[in-house]
């Protein structure tokens, strides 16, 4: 197609040529060939033309050799017996389906990359047990963080009743306190009255006695009471944070091994690992499949040239590598119309060379036939021109 787009393109470049060489016919009428410079200039550039025709015609003959021959397989196709092509036409539709399993799969959209796929076919064997033991890790993680949060709790509302206990104990000892002062205060005022006014104080001295041993006595059990519990409670929350440290060291390697395991396989959770892992099983299972595939259109190919060898045919890999045209006849038409018309302009390109490269020789000749005195120097100019360049 680059040959063809250079010929193609070319036109108006050509028409700009054979302008410039109707020009050049002209311009030899105003050539003094008696001046050797311009004798040899003119000589020289009818060469070139030459040249550059030589050039471009052994392109355009390569390629007008291609295209007959394309035209004269398509014949030698059409032409054959209706068994053969239909042997021919199985493995073509056979390639063609070949072709289109391929195409399938490239147009996949959830196409894994490259990178994710051989990651995951490094580690197949060890994938699956890498999912199990993440899911453990992280639902074991989970556990501990509950554990660790309903500890936690637990040590606040110990802590919390130990500092109850802690201002009830003191109040406890304040109310002590208070009481014997208050007892002995009764005991002065008793004893005043008793010896300072000689009163019977006998029943305030029971009363005072009686008052400060019940009031006491509730309040050394109270005390004991809550002495008893808030060593219990203190006992409680050093458990608890005793507890709490082992639990945490059980975090802290869960914690470790996990992110060893998200190390090793590449990852962040198992919930990423397991999709990837199952992206990798669609993944591979399509690969083998293409693979497959692959093989197939390269045996089927080989099928086709093989069978298309045994006639005459000159290219017959052309043919394998466009199966859809020996299928539908449509295509084969709108081919065989493309090749004509290519073949019609290459004839055409070929024509106009020849008509400027004999133009040129004309001119050539005349001149010798002209100025016979410089015949030799101008056929010798000829001659060096034929030994360098092969027309």
């Amino acid at each position: 197609m680059g040959f063809w787009s250079r010929i193609f393109g070319r036109r108006t470049k050509e028409r700009h040529a054979e302008d410039d060489w109707e020009s050049l016919k002209a311009s030899g009428e105003n050539v003094d060939f008696e001046d050797e410079e311009q004798r040899s200039r003119y000589i020289t550039n009818c060469l070139e033309q030459m040249a550059e025709v030589s050039k471009e015609m052994n392109l355009l003959k390569g390629e007008y050799s291609l295209v007959t021959s394309y035209l004269t397989d398509m014949e030698e196709i059409e032409a054959l017996p209706e068994e053969e092509r239909e042997e021919i036409n199985v493995v073509a539709r056979r390639l063609l389906a070949m072709e289109q399993e391929r195409e399938r799969y490239h147009g996949r959209k959830t196409k894994m990359s490259d990178a994710d796929y051989y990651k995951m076919k490094k580690q197949e064997d060890q994938v699956q047990e890498g999912i199990g033991k993440l899911k453990e890790c992280e639902q074991y993680g989970e556990l501990i963080k509950q554990d660790l949060r309903k500890l936690d709790r637990e040590r606040h509302a110990y802590e919390f009743r130990r500092g109850e206990l802690s201002v009830l104990l003191e109040n406890l000892r304040g109310m002590a306190v208070i009481f014997l002062t208050a007892f002995a205060v009764c005991l002065v005022l008793l004893l005043v009255l008793q010896f300072g006014f000689e009163m019977n104080t006998r029943v305030g001295y029971l009363l005072a006695a009686g008052a400060v041993t019940i009031a006491v006595t509730v309040v050394v059990v109270k005390y004991t009471d809550s002495e008893r519990e808030l060593r219990r409670v203190e006992g409680a929350v050093n458990r608890l944070i005793q507890l709490q440290n082992k639990v945490k060291i059980r975090y802290v390697n869960n914690c470790s091994l996990m992110e060893y395991l998200y190390m090793k396989y590449d990852t962040n959770s198992a919930e990423s690992l397991e999709k990837l892992w199952q992206q990798y099983q669609k993944e591979k299972e399509e690969r083998k499949e293409y693979a497959e595939a692959e093989a197939k259109l390269a045996y089927y190919q080989k099928q086709l040239v093989s069978r298309m060898n045994n006639y005459h045919i000159a290219d017959s890999e052309r043919w394998a590598r466009q199966p859809g045209a020996l299928i539908d006849r449509r295509e084969m038409v709108e081919i065989r119309h493309t090749l004509i018309l290519r073949r019609q302009s290459l004839r055409k390109q070929m024509d106009y060379n020849n008509e400027v490269a004999e133009t040129a020789r004309q001119e050539i000749m005349d001149v010798v036939h002209r100025y016979p005195a410089y015949a030799s120097e101008i056929l010798g100019m000829v001659e060096r021109f034929d030994s360098s360049i092969d027309l």
